[in-house]
């Protein structure tokens, strides 16, 4: 008997969609419930911010669409994360390794320690091609540093052969941006992708992130604390608290009217510059 083919997703269907997700850390002493029965969707050229402070489930959530939370003592207890029709939940790892990083790719929050610190930049940019559409080492350095030039690192022949200890913080970011969607990903998933960068070089990557969604119409799942980064580049948005979705909407809807007292408190506490 053949097997059943995954259902097609319809022309309605969100790209990505999450389904009570529930992800657990068992310890020696003690379990974690990190992520508890969250749902999640977004579409093509959606940018969905998922914002909470730290500790409320952000990170292991995203890390989860693509399998990344270290296992053990990671379980994926509950729910189901489904991509073109397929649960990635339900993959084997050979199958997801064809997604990851060609269909759905990541930014992470520290790119010193992200990208590997004995290789050359572009070469890492490059490895994804050549793994991913199999293209020759000349053309995969070509296309590397076309992608380089994309994500706006002035003079990308040349810091293609550099180290990233050479490199300052944002244009290591620009190194990872670059990195990330050198094969053309649907999805893109950025964790904090500003944090540990000063307020010019943050600016200037979220016009970046903001400018090529728009130009290759990918989906971006954006993580974050920083509720004027939200206000600014998302479309939706999803407030977690102590592993669960609070509340979810329009950026404008949920920031101007805010449903859940947890919201509240947390544009309450946003830095504001009012006279006295």
């Amino acid at each position: 008997m053949k097997p059943t083919p995954a259902p097609t997703p319809g022309p309605a269907d969100p790209l990505l969609r999450i389904n009570d997700l529930s992800v657990d850390f068992r310890l020696e002493s003690s379990t974690v419930h990190a992520v508890r029965g969250v749902s999640l969707e977004v579409d093509a050229g959606e940018t969905l911010a998922v914002v909470g402070e730290s500790g409320s489930g952000k990170t292991a959530t995203a890390l989860s669409v693509l399998r990344l939370n270290p296992a053990p003592p990671c379980v994926y207890s509950g729910g189901e994360i489904l991509f073109d029709g397929h649960d990635l939940l339900a993959l084997s790892e050979k199958e997801l390794g064809r997604i990851r990083g060609h269909d759905i790719a990541m930014v992470f929050q520290d790119p010193m320690t992200s990208l590997h610190p004995l290789q050359r930049v572009g070469s890492q940019v490059a490895e994804v091609l050549r793994h991913h559409q199999g293209l020759s080492r000349s053309e995969a350095r070509e296309a590397a540093v076309a992608a380089l030039d994309e994500v706006g690192i002035p003079d990308p022949e040349r810091r293609y052969r550099q180290y990233p200890h050479e490199l300052s913080g944002g244009l290591r970011q620009r190194v990872m941006i670059a990195t990330a969607l050198v094969a053309r990903p649907r999805v893109l998933i950025a964790d904090e992708p500003t944090t540990a960068l000063d307020v010019t070089v943050q600016r200037q990557i979220l016009d970046l992130l903001v400018e090529l969604r728009q130009r290759h119409g990918m989906a971006v799942v954006l993580i974050t604390h920083d509720l004027g980064v939200v206000a600014e580049t998302a479309d939706r948005v999803a407030v977690m608290n102590r592993g669960r979705v609070v509340e979810t909407g329009d950026v404008l809807d949920v920031f101007a009217h805010p449903a859940d007292d947890y919201t509240r408190r947390l544009l309450d506490a946003t830095p504001r510059l009012e006279p006295a």
